[in-house]
């Protein structure tokens, strides 16, 4: 079975992509969803965020919930808003967020491959979080949120990905909460569908980059209509997940930062004495936006410092212990501060690198939050080494921007 393959994608009529294209189900709460999708009865978010149809207050995670997602998909199937394509194809989706541009190709790709890490994780899942997204691809009978994934350098699939952005695309729009531009083109022709497939089954490997818990849903969906399909062939599309796969050299990762409640019960210049202990401290004038791995700002008391770790304490040969978020995590914030478990920990937040350094002096100005520090971003190629190590990064590693839309493209699993 090949890596990926072809498939004939559900997608937004022609003209109709800006009404229907939505930020992806994961990055909104409800309320925000409300908001975003008044007024635009075609929005993708009535699919995957479909409590914002019902009453307020209505648990997400019911079963009415559900039912009321696939409901909408009718709607927007009868109403000629999405429509299939007739026969298998793949998909040139190209992101454009500022001066940033980033092609990648719309593909199926091989639950098997997933399953037995030639598509490789680097993530940790929950089991509620993929109880849902098991719970919304079998409403709709479709995966309707791609897995965002990374291909190591490939420079001919580059090219026939960059050629075909050279003619008319299928879509095109610009998303209106985040001024990214959305482009989508088709390739139809057989001998590039079969080119394309032959280079990935070349591929050592694909990374995921974001999806984790959408990979794993398909995974456990496909297992269990495997065990009831007594004809199970494999090449159902059950045995496939909707993915959106860029060359790893043009992915953009974003600092993720983070922001402490307090001290632990250490006054200022206790905290100061122990941080000074495995790091240089540096006062600064102005935010401090760390320039490499290793540097560290913090924001305390209304003032910036620049922190840059002992030398001899980064473990180079280790791929997650040499991690920027495990330096500070393991010499820092763990022995000094008493977090342990970032992931369950209430005195801890998070703060993606998009909302600016603005953001952490906010939180912390405003008295909710002691001290923020800012990091610098981790590399793709960090991310490729943990996951070829077959390692975990620690929780909140990476941001990656610009988003994927939901509504695209979509996979129908008949």
């Amino acid at each position: 079975m090949s890596l990926i393959r072809p498939f004939a994608a559900l997608r937004p009529a022609p003209g109709r992509a800006t009404e229907v294209i939505a930020p992806p189900y994961d990055v909104l709460n409800t309320a925000e969803a409300r908001v975003l999708a008044e007024g635009r009865p075609w929005s993708f978010l009535h699919i995957s965020k479909p409590e914002i149809d019902l009453p307020a207050g209505a648990d997400p995670h019911a079963p009415e919930v559900y039912a009321k997602a696939a409901e909408n998909l009718q709607k927007m199937l009868a109403a000629g808003v999405l429509v299939r394509d007739v026969q298998a194809c793949y998909y040139v989706y190209r992101l454009i967020m500022g001066e940033h541009v980033q092609v990648g190709l719309v593909a199926s790709a091989s639950v098997a491959d997933y399953d037995r890490n030639r598509i490789r994780k680097h993530e940790f899942t929950r089991p509620d979080k993929e109880d849902d997204r098991v719970r919304q691809i079998e409403a709709l009978n479709a995966q309707t949120g791609p897995v965002l994934l990374a291909y190591p350098a490939a420079p001919e699939v580059d090219a026939i990905l960059a050629t075909a952005t050279q003619s008319e695309p299928e879509a095109d729009s610009v998303a209106p909460e985040s001024g990214v531009r959305h482009t989508l083109w088709v390739i139809r022709e057989a001998a590039v569908l079969a080119r394309l497939t032959e280079l990935f089954d070349g591929m050592q490997a694909l990374y995921i980059a974001d999806g984790h818990h959408r990979s794993a849903s398909a995974s456990r969906i496909c297992a269990a209509r495997k065990a009831a399909n007594p004809r199970h062939t494999g090449q159902e599309a059950y045995n496939h997940f909707l993915s959106v796969i860029f060359p790893h050299h043009q992915m953009r990762i974003l600092d993720y930062n983070r922001v402490i409640q307090d001290l632990d019960g250490l006054s200022e210049s206790q905290f100061m004495a122990r941080v000074a202990e495995c790091f240089m401290i540096e006062m600064a004038d102005t935010a401090v936006r760390p320039a490499h791995p290793g540097e560290f700002g913090m924001y305390l008391n209304g003032r910036w410092s620049r922190l840059t770790i002992r030398g001899d304490l980064i473990p180079h040969q280790d791929p997650v212990a040499r991690l920027d978020v495990s330096l500070l995590q393991d010499h820092l914030i763990s022995p000094i501060l008493g977090i342990t478990d970032p992931r369950r920990d209430k005195r801890i937040d998070f703060v993606g690198g998009i909302r600016g350094l603005a953001e952490l002096e906010k939180r912390v100005d405003s008295g909710e939050m002691a001290l923020a520090f800012s990091l610098h971003a981790t590399r793709m190629e960090d991310l490729m080494a943990v996951a070829d190590a077959n390692e975990v990064m620690p929780p909140k590693s990476t941001w990656f921007e610009p988003k994927l839309a939901d509504g695209m493209a979509s996979h129908l699993l008949d």
